[in-house]
């Protein structure tokens, strides 16, 4: 089972005097399980991509189908996908409105007709699988600080037990610290629940650190589709697009230019650190 995208296009104000064509042909696969990064400038269509993944937004032309189904047929049942497709804003507060952060938690898999012991189960495991603390539990979600939000708003789409989790700027405005406990946390709960997570994100080194696939969009075109050395090799035609490599690559370019025998492919501090010392050594 998988989502797949067959051409793909999206244009906005169709019918108005001045369009923008926000996705242009896009094909791809995402198969079960996959970490997943989604790159790009902003502008660049990665966030009209993802919510074509959930139905938010309707192809202007092509196909999505997810575990075999077109989910733009008449008969779709949306409701049924977004449970399964879910989807974390880049601004938590636009997910966050009860009145505190265990009900807020508690919505989903409600309107999904649970029992309220279910409903209740599901959100207490939710919240403990994002590490927010109980004493956060009853708390109004807007006097939380800015991590501890994004780990409700993340919580509020666990508890209906998706299949795929869409990360949007999850990590955006955190410390060091802050990024590394909740793109840890997400990953572990991969591992475990063997769900596929799409990660949008500006920063080259968390992606570079936890995804196993690239996806690079430029001006609504799919331009790189690949394992993490293999995008980044081509550092020089993502800057002209107006992103980056890791920084990691760059000191390997560097190390390299100096006539050290390094592996300037490297992406991650791991890789990088275990290519210099077999080069010194």
């Amino acid at each position: 089972m998988s989502i797949v995208l067959e051409h793909v296009s999206h244009v906005y104000g169709q019918d108005a005097a001045m369009t923008v064509k926000a996705l242009d042909d896009v094909s791809l696969t995402i198969p079960d399980g996959q970490f997943i990064g989604l790159i790009g400038h902003t502008g660049s269509g990665k966030s009209t991509l993802v919510q074509h993944l959930n139905g938010l937004l309707k192809a202007t032309s092509g196909h999505i189908y997810f575990n075999g189904q077109d989910i733009d047929d008449a008969d779709y049942n949306k409701k049924e996908l977004r449970s399964k497709v879910g989807l974390v804003f880049q601004y938590p507060e636009h997910q966050l409105f009860e009145e505190d952060v265990f009900k807020d938690v508690c919505f989903g898999p409600k309107n999904l007709g649970l029992s309220k012991k279910e409903t209740e189960l599901r959100a207490y495991a939710a919240l403990k699988q994002v590490g927010l603390p109980d004493e956060c539990f009853y708390q109004s979600p807007f006097d939380l600080s800015g991590g501890q939000k994004r780990r409700a708003a993340i919580a509020g789409v666990l508890a209906m037990k998706p299949e795929v989790l869409i990360l949007d700027e999850p990590t955006a405005g955190l410390d060091p610290r802050g990024r590394q406990e909740i793109l840890g946390q997400i990953e572990k709960l991969r591992r475990e629940s063997k769900m596929t997570v799409i990660l949008v994100s500006h920063s080259m080194e968390d992606v570079a650190e936890y995804v196993e696939r690239i996806l690079v969009m430029n001006k609504g075109k799919l331009v790189y589709d690949g394992a993490p050395r293999e995008v980044f090799s081509h550092y020089r035609d993502l800057e002209e697009m107006g992103l980056a490599a890791p920084q990691v690559t760059y000191i390997m370019h560097r190390l390299k230019e100096k006539g050290m025998d390094v592996d300037v492919d490297a992406t991650t501090i791991p890789e990088a650190a275990e290519s210099i010392l077999r080069a010194l050594s």
